[in-house]
């Protein structure tokens, strides 16, 4: 009786731990993506779009991310973003160059080409990954809970600014008593979403 319990309680607990994925939510390459074979990759700073919910998380996620990218063995080079937020306070023309493009990105949605190549001859990269956190959360849904990680991941070539790849993802994994750790959801976020990623 007691082993019917607990393979019943077992089977109920995968069940609700199981991760509700399938397939990305949207993955967009650019006509030109075809031909385009990066070499060296800069992983630009993450933007966390709900502080309060993320505080602490931008520095794992740049790290999983990097991580990910090199594990992959596509790119020669991956400069993760302590490395380009190193070379971003020692030379003032690309904290410049970055600092306007990041605001002309963010403000008017554009790619500043001619600002986009300045940054890929002094970072020496042939492509930046900009990567912003959606949610971050536990939370409840129809009753259950789960634990919920969202991303955004655009790559663009920086010799002519041109947004090569986009994609959106997010999983949620339900649980019972113990919460999963949101690191390990968001690396699994990552994987699934690099898969799609030109190279």
């Amino acid at each position: 009786m007691r082993k019917k319990l607990f393979v019943k309680y077992i089977l109920i607990i995968f069940v609700l731990t199981t991760i509700a994925c399938s397939g990305l939510r949207f993955s967009q390459l650019a006509p030109e993506a075809k031909d385009f074979h990066p070499q060296k990759v800069a992983v630009f700073p993450v933007e966390m779009l709900s502080y309060e919910e993320t505080k602490g998380a931008r520095g794992v996620v740049e790290q999983i991310i990097a991580g990910s990218l090199v594990e992959k063995k596509w790119f020669a080079n991956i400069m993760d973003t302590e490395s380009l937020n190193s070379q971003f306070l020692a030379n003032e023309e690309l904290h410049k160059a970055m600092t306007e493009y990041l605001s002309k990105l963010q403000t008017l949605d554009f790619s500043d080409p001619d600002l986009s190549k300045k940054i890929g001859e002094l970072a020496k990269v042939d492509a930046f990954l900009l990567v912003s956190v959606d949610e971050w959360n536990y939370t409840v849904q129809k009753d259950e809970k789960v634990a919920k990680v969202g991303m955004t991941m655009k790559l663009y070539e920086a010799s002519t600014g041109k947004l090569m790849w986009k994609a959106g993802h997010a999983i949620m994994e339900s649980y019972m008593f113990f919460k999963p750790d949101l690191p390990k959801v968001a690396s699994d976020v990552i994987r699934e979403m690099i898969v799609f990623m030109p190279h």
